[in-house]
């Protein structure tokens, strides 16, 4: 199993048609042409912020196949939002039958190294397709040390990456990038990107509605460290933190992307909820204040 590469793996948000929000196929393949015109070095669909737990198997096999269809030349990653066993290698073969995903990327059930290498296991045996192991307890419900992470690593070398997303990440990250070969990537928004590339990130594993700002930043990490990528990513960062306010953070997202005629709707699925009304004004003064070009 190859480690997934170093650089941008942009997180897909799934689009919703109102009133009856079906797919909407068409914004989604714009979106996917957005994410590879960056470029981003890959692709990842039905994440948490993908709402893939909102998605029947029909849904999640269209998105899937959409995504694929749309960027033949990039390598997917499809998430799986189930954390029992029985459903999570369901939906795996759902994924692995719509498409080749480069990987399945598969959320902590619990922390005990045993019981998690099982469930990877499982989910790998199914499909003989590398992991991506995602470590959320935000989505997950489930607490996991660096070194419990470390401990599973080693119970199974199928795994590809792992995406840390445990605050503090930076310091998970360090923790995790000392004792592993397996590629770590940094997600929430890009929030800490700055301070998980010090740790020892191989790059961004997430969504934004500017993801070429993103991989400026890692561009200039690679060219000339700290200093230069704060240079360029901090005209970003106030827009990055209201982009990831716990709760409505997707929402936001969607309704940038809709006023970057993206999405032609930013809806999201219920129980998710809808960008509070006095937010609006909000975002048209952080898309104001964000640079007109991004060199990257």
């Amino acid at each position: 199993m190859k480690p997934l590469a170093r650089g941008l793996w942009g997180v897909l948000a799934t689009p919703f048609a109102a009133p009856d929000l079906r797919v909407d196929e068409e914004s989604l393949r714009r979106q996917v042409r957005m994410f590879a015109g960056v470029p981003a070095t890959g692709l990842v669909a039905l994440g948490v912020f993908g709402e893939g737990a909102a998605l029947n198997s029909a849904e999640q096999a269209l998105v899937v196949r959409t995504v694929a269809a749309e960027a033949p030349d990039l390598p997917i990653v499809v998430g799986l939002s189930a954390r029992t066993t029985a459903v999570a290698v369901e939906q795996a073969g759902t994924a692995v039958s719509a498409a080749a995903p480069a990987a399945l990327m598969v959320q902590v059930n619990s922390p005990d190294p045993d019981v998690l290498a099982a469930h990877l296991t499982a989910v790998q045996d199914a499909t003989g397709t590398g992991i991506v192991l995602q470590d959320y307890p935000v989505a997950s419900g489930v607490r996991i040390s660096p070194a419990q992470v470390l401990a599973t690593l080693e119970r199974c070398p199928f795994v590809v990456a792992v995406k840390s997303e445990a605050p503090p990440t930076a310091a998970a990250i360090a923790a995790l990038t000392a004792g592993t070969q397996v590629p770590v990537f940094g997600g929430l928004g890009g929030v800490g990107l700055l301070d998980e590339l010090a740790a020892g990130a191989a790059g961004a594993m997430t969504g934004f509605s500017h993801p070429e700002a993103l991989l400026a930043a890692l561009r200039a990490w690679d060219g000339g460290g700290y200093r230069t990528a704060r240079d360029v990513f901090a005209p970003w960062l106030p827009l990055v933190n209201f982009e990831a306010q716990p709760g409505i953070g997707l929402a936001l997202r969607k309704e940038i992307l809709r006023r970057r005629g993206v999405l032609a709707d930013a809806a999201v699925r219920p129980p998710a909820p809808a960008v509070p009304t006095p937010l609006l004004p909000l975002v048209d003064a952080h898309l104001a204040a964000v640079p007109t070009e991004v060199n990257a």
